[in-house]
């Protein structure tokens, strides 16, 4: 199917790894010209390498801390006029009320939340201007099935999963479509580092964290590609009348 993406802009976050990477590929395979933000360089040059060499489109990166708000307007300003925004980076750590202090929540939420919010904010007037985009957010499903093994990361994504809604029901007004994925445990090393953590709460050994996949739909994680694709579609005229919704890929969990 085509998308109708060929020669449009992207901007994707957390680009280097995972979902992010995932997601690079899948919109090159589309045509779309891609600038990849991370904050390893290393990672970052290797992940345009990969893109580059697979598909012949435009591909560039930007090393940058997205937590920083400085960092957010230089990105957004070396990045220029975009068609496509995806927030993909954060990482916030599990654990309950008592397990993750102050600092370390904050700092988490400065990339993961204030971070999704500064960039859409950094990017929605060039945007507005030109009388069209598409924000994707990449959430997660622990915001809506809230974990107090994980508070932090599940209120952080509820609270995005509103700013979401809320955003993408004004912003039609200006040709902007906001939408946001939810997805479920993805097969990345996120997800192994968090089932790690499981592992050694349930079974007093992280190291049977695959033990936890069995479970799963379908007997496995979801592909980073499975919720990429879906990138992708949401991001396309063939999905031009989405904004203001949280589309949920967890296999049915």
């Amino acid at each position: 199917m085509d998308f109708h993406l060929a020669g449009k802009r992207a901007l994707i976050t957390g680009g280097s790894k995972g979902i992010g990477r995932a997601t690079a590929l899948s919109l090159a395979a589309e045509g779309v010209d891609l600038i990849l933000v991370a904050r390893n360089p290393a990672h970052l040059d290797e992940a345009v390498d990969v893109v580059r060499a697979s598909h012949q489109v435009a591909v560039r990166g930007i090393a940058a801390d997205l937590s920083r708000e400085d960092e957010v307007v230089r990105v957004a300003h070396e990045a220029g006029p975009l068609d496509i925004l995806v927030n993909n980076a954060g990482a916030i750590p599990p654990g309950g009320l008592l397990a993750v202090d102050n600092e370390t929540w904050r700092r988490a939420w400065d990339l993961k939340v204030f971070g999704f919010i500064s960039m859409c904010r950094a990017v929605y007037p060039s945007m507005q201007a030109q009388g069209h985009g598409v924000i994707i957010n990449v959430l997660g499903a622990a915001g809506e099935k809230l974990s107090p093994n994980y508070l932090a990361g599940t209120t952080g994504n509820a609270g995005l999963m509103a700013f979401t809604r809320a955003l993408g029901t004004s912003s039609t007004k200006d040709g902007i479509r906001v939408v946001g994925i939810n997805p479920g445990a993805t097969a990345t090393e996120r997800m192994e580092m968090l089932l790690r953590d499981r592992a050694k709460t349930q079974f007093g050994d992280p190291e049977r964290w695959l033990e936890l996949c069995a479970g799963m739909p379908f007997g496995r994680a979801g592909k980073p590609e499975e919720i990429a694709d879906a990138v992708a579609f949401l991001a396309s005229p063939r999905s031009g009348y989405t904004s203001g919704t949280i589309v949920t890929i967890d296999g049915g969990a």
